[in-house]
């Protein structure tokens, strides 16, 4: 049976394990997109995941959803980006970095006075936090046919700098409620042009996006993220059993690295139609409690029943946050620290964020007791 800790390659990439740190928005950039040092620090303590997909990045200005989010559409994201990397590297990691368009979901207090654009003009049904607190989200602009052929060049430009930056590939985001998945949902594009009405038409916008990301930097360096079923940020999807295969099928044949798909249950019919039809590399993020707390094993039990249903790679979140050696952890059948207040998650600093203990300074824990620990059984 295939385990978490078995390695494997991901295109030329070799992976020492098939635990993969999910991409999470932790808003500790710079106000202009610019990644820090202490998200260096961030990244190369959890260097150990086989392979790290590091947060949401915009490709453009108008893409920007919060504040204090990165961004790789300029020189100085790059160079912070680039820092990044080489700490990650030096402390033997590797690193895709996801690529993120807001869509609706942006203010223009957030993204320098522009105006979001999304498929069709349908406001978020909530507000949107910005540097001077919530505001009620605006409608967005409809975007027009050069509007879309602009933000495909964008991402492929932003795939193009990511890889100078010195990430191994890159992630679209079509999932969670922003741009692609904007496009791909009912209830989110009413378009009656070519990028909208039937499944055909509104895939189209995500196929064009990952085509030229893939034509940027060699398709095996592309993941695609999906997010079927997912309410996040207001979405609404009555026809997913057919939209994501007619996905799936037109991308199916294209040699992408991966196809990553998020809250995944390998009991459903749909995740079951996608490993069965994908047959590149699947990535599946496990459907674990939420809002609520994490089993007590960060999700390792069902990360293993996804590994049998046939996943290659499993992306944790939530328990990498909290604990920075969580493969070792998980080896050696350790405790995981808890995820500590919520709030800690994007107000920025090193508060829950680089000061979670690892094993050998965790409290109550002397150098070297987790290697003798009994290996983790698997959760009931």
């Amino acid at each position: 049976m295939t385990s978490v800790f078995d390695s494997v390659r991901l295109g030329e990439l070799p992976l020492p394990n098939r635990l993969v740190m999910a991409p999470m928005t932790r808003n500790r950039a710079s106000a202009d997109g610019v990644p820090t040092p202490l998200m260096a620090e961030y990244y190369a303590q959890r260097a150990s995941a086989g392979l790290i997909i590091a947060e949401a990045s915009t490709p453009n200005a108008v893409g920007q959803t919060y504040p204090n989010i990165t961004a790789i559409h300029n020189d100085a994201h790059v160079a912070g980006w680039r820092r990044v990397t080489e700490a990650v590297r030096a402390a033997g990691g590797r690193m895709f970095l996801q690529l993120q368009h807001g869509g609706r979901i942006g203010h223009p207090d957030n993204s320098g006075g522009l105006t979001p654009v999304a498929p069709s003009p349908i406001a978020l049904p909530d507000t949107i936090f910005t540097p001077g607190g919530h505001r009620p989200a605006v409608v967005p602009r409809e975007m027009t046919p050069d509007d879309i052929r602009e933000t495909v060049h964008d991402f492929a430009a932003g795939a193009r700098r990511a890889v100078e930056a010195g990430f191994a590939g890159v992630e679209v985001h079509g999932g969670n409620g922003y741009l692609l998945h904007q496009f791909l949902a009912s209830g989110t594009n009413h378009r009656t042009d070519a990028y909208g009405g039937s499944a055909a038409g509104r895939i189209r916008f995500v196929r064009e996006v990952v085509e030229a990301v893939a034509e940027a930097i060699g398709p095996d360096r592309v993941g695609l993220r999906i997010a079927p079923g997912v309410t996040a940020n207001g979405m609404h999807e009555d026809d997913a059993d057919d939209v994501y295969p007619a996905l799936v099928d037109a991308l199916s044949d294209s040699g992408l690295g991966y196809l990553h798909v998020v809250f995944a249950d390998p009991d459903e019919p749909l995740f079951q139609h996608i490993r069965k039809h994908w047959a590149g590399t699947l990535i599946a993020n496990p459907a674990l409690p939420w809002p609520g707390p994490l089993p007590a094993d960060g999700g390792r039990h069902e990360a293993e029943r996804l590994l049998a249903a046939g996943a290659d790679l499993v992306s944790l979140g939530r328990a990498f946050l909290a604990n920075p050696d969580l493969v070792e952890r998980l080896r050696v059948g350790a405790p995981l620290n808890p995820l500590r207040d919520k709030g800690l998650m994007y107000v920025g600093g090193a508060d829950g964020y680089t000061d979670y203990p690892a094993l050998d300074t965790a409290p109550g824990r002397t150098e070297g007791s987790a290697t003798a620990s009994a290996p983790a059984p698997a959760a009931p």
